[in-house]
């Protein structure tokens, strides 16, 4: 029982809840449900800004927790444009730009990470955060029928959040999780020297 303590705290429920989550949008978005999707889209996001919170406000921050976190956007950031496809091909031919650019914004600098620490790289910075609710956003706004310019300017911050991501991955000797910032990174480099 002492080995599940770690995980069964509530935000690393959270964390879990997206691996839950991804399968079930698959399958809303095969078989054609997607009032149903954006719903289950909305908790996902919902969960994945809860439970970092969470590890926070109740003290339960976690090496482990931090990589559940990471993981489970991992499953439903690839979960989320096979699943749309399925759902919405035309908007997704129309926006094909926008979302090869959050696409590759999200896998470029986990590659990175891969390529130099040879494990996913979870740093949560407060970019990342802003690019992930700005995009994230977005995407339920026009997956549920509103416009696609929030999408289009959410873009530019993922792109500017993953350049900010390879530019820690390639300073840091080894790796960290939940940094704020590269300034932030810079500053503890430079002042353990």
């Amino acid at each position: 029982m002492a080995g599940l303590t770690g995980i069964t705290n509530l935000p690393n429920l959270l964390s879990c809840f997206r691996f839950i989550a991804a399968p079930l949008l698959l399958g809303l978005a095969w078989h054609g449900y997607p009032r149903a999707y954006v719903a289950v889209l909305l908790l996902s996001f919902v969960s994945d800004a809860l439970d970092g919170f969470l590890a926070r406000w109740f003290h339960q921050e976690s090496e482990l927790g931090s990589m559940l976190d990471t993981a489970a956007d991992v499953v439903i950031y690839m979960t989320m444009p096979i699943s749309a496809w399925w759902l919405w091909p035309e908007l997704l031919r129309q926006e094909a730009p926008f979302v090869t650019l959050v696409i590759a914004s999200y896998c470029v600098p986990a590659l990175v990470g891969l390529l130099k620490f040879r494990s996913l790289t979870s740093y949560h910075t407060w970019a990342v955060k802003l690019a992930a609710a700005a995009a994230g956003g977005a995407a339920l706004v026009m997956f549920a029928g509103g416009p696609t310019w929030p999408f289009r300017l959410a873009t530019p911050l993922c792109v500017l959040a993953a350049l900010e991501q390879i530019a820690i991955t390639l300073v840091l000797p080894e790796s960290w999780s939940d940094v704020r910032s590269l300034w932030h990174v810079l500053r503890q480099l430079g002042s353990a020297r």
